[in-house]
């Protein structure tokens, strides 16, 4: 009468660690796609190449993933962009006297985790400058746009804030401003990645978003 407890629990124990390899191998796959993306570019990864830089074989790939495009969906599905990292770490009850200081505040902190955080910085090289917007992957370019306008909602906010305390230069359009303010920010990432040695990230940025808010100020 006691076997049969004994047995379902090393049947158990015996599925929760098929899981939990089917999760890693799964893990391991998403790994080796987001680095040879960001290497080589998503249409010139072949599924054999992730294959292989993975350590496992095609047919395990298929087993998680329909095709490449599900397989590069479910890595940005997994993934954070930086503007998505930089409002999980901001924090939304700062002093809010000088709404232009947070503004500086948060556009330096996306910097920050771009140059800091090589996953952040892969996801966006790839979502920016390594991707084909074909049907398959199209769902990536709807998230960017969409991240990309909760982003410059968040600094019209400041913006807005601004203006109401009689800080921002009259005249200013506040969507105009968290527009430019986004173009100028992503520009410098964009360069940056394709070139870090020509410029320091942090201490050029700063001194352009600096220039840039002096611009706003009334």
């Amino acid at each position: 009468m006691l076997a049969r407890p004994l047995k379902w629990k090393g049947i158990k124990k015996m599925a929760r660690k098929t899981k939990a390899e089917a999760a890693a191998t799964r893990d391991s796959i998403l790994d080796a796609a987001e680095k040879l993306f960001a290497e080589q570019g998503v249409s010139r990864t072949t599924l054999q190449h992730i294959a292989s830089a993975a350590g496992v074989t095609r047919g395990a790939i298929y087993w998680h993933f329909l095709d490449k495009g599900a397989l590069f969906n479910a890595m940005f599905d997994r993934a954070k962009m930086p503007m998505d990292e930089a409002m999980q770490v901001l924090d939304n009850s700062r002093d809010v006297r000088d709404p232009l200081q947070c503004l500086r505040d948060d556009m330096m902190t996306v910097l920050r985790i771009v140059k800091e955080d090589e996953k952040a910085r892969r996801v966006f090289e790839i979502a920016t400058l390594k991707t084909e917007f074909i049907d398959e992957v199209d769902s990536v370019r709807a998230r960017r746009r969409e991240s990309i306008g909760l982003w410059q909602e968040r600094m019209e906010g400041h913006l807005k804030q601004a203006q109401e305390k009689g800080l921002l230069r009259a005249g200013v359009s506040t969507v105009a401003a968290a527009q430019g303010g986004w173009i100028m920010v992503d520009g410098l990432i964009r360069n940056w990645i394709f070139e870090p040695t020509m410029f320091g990230l942090l201490e050029l940025g700063g001194t352009v978003i600096d220039t840039y808010l002096n611009g706003l100020r009334s």
